[in-house]
């Protein structure tokens, strides 16, 4: 049995105009979830793991040290597919103009993940780790997808005035829309979501503001989640327990496989 993938997603909110989530459209040609909706993220590279970056990040005594790689690589990947950057000068988070001015380290980073420690520290910048919520760990079976992701995922306030824009490489569309919508667009066919996006997506969807979704995520037990499959009356279906939180516990294998 090949071992999962480390990776990290990051599920950035805002309250205005309204409640909603950022999400991204992964290129059509992407081997895995092509084409479809989801959290901007990725694997955890090994310069998430820099000691360096200890010396660059806020939140650095109260995060646990199994978190702290995910954290860096859930801020470097939201800044490599959408632009976005949860670091501060100070006590601020940078702004518009100063995450525009960033932008032609997106691509190099991409190519090159050691890079962003360089960028953070020639900017003299520091990560706001201190800013993400734990909001769900998967980790899908053997013999569920081709490849197999052990997933952090995080959440967090997007920053105030800065603005998301997709790569154009792994990302194709960044899309702002409340959870609501998110599902519905996916119910219509108009948008594929993978089976734990989807689980995700929903469960945001139980909450009405980015102070909710922080709120129930410290309130529940967060284990690590690990869909399996069931068979009955004679169907297949994807499941994860009832106990963990979500409004939604299973799917047809059929479908959760062909997403």
């Amino acid at each position: 049995m090949s071992d999962a993938i480390p990776a990290a997603t990051i599920i950035l909110l805002r309250d205005e105009p309204r409640f909603e989530t950022l999400m991204v459209v992964r290129h059509a040609n992407i081997a895995f979830a092509g084409g479809a909706m989801v959290f901007p993220g990725g694997r955890i590279d090994a310069g998430d793991h820099a000691q360096n970056w200890r010396d660059h990040c806020d939140g650095v005594d109260n995060t646990l040290d199994d978190q702290f790689a995910p954290r860096v690589a859930a801020i470097r990947e939201a800044f490599e597919e959408t632009g976005l950057l949860l670091a501060r000068r100070g006590d601020m988070m940078i702004g518009a103009d100063e995450a525009l001015a960033l932008a032609s380290w997106r691509s190099r980073v991409e190519q090159n993940d050691a890079l962003f420690l360089e960028m953070i520290e020639g900017e003299g910048l520091r990560l706001a780790l201190d800013d993400l919520c734990f909001f769900a760990r998967w980790r899908p079976p053997a013999g569920v997808g081709h490849r197999r992701y052990d997933t952090w995922f995080f959440a967090a306030r997007a920053p105030a005035s800065q603005i998301a824009e997709a790569d154009g490489v792994e990302a194709t569309d960044v899309v702002w829309a409340p959870p609501s919508a998110m599902l519905a667009d996916r119910d219509t066919g108009k948008r594929k979501m993978i089976f734990p996006t989807s689980r995700n997506v929903e469960l945001l969807n139980v909450s009405a503001s980015s102070g909710d979704v922080f709120r129930f995520a410290e309130e529940r037990t967060i284990r690590l989640v690990e869909p399996r499959i069931v068979e009955r009356d004679g169907a297949r279906f994807l499941t994860i327990p009832d106990d963990m939180g979500y409004p939604v516990t299973e799917e047809p294998l059929e479908s959760a496989m062909r997403s």
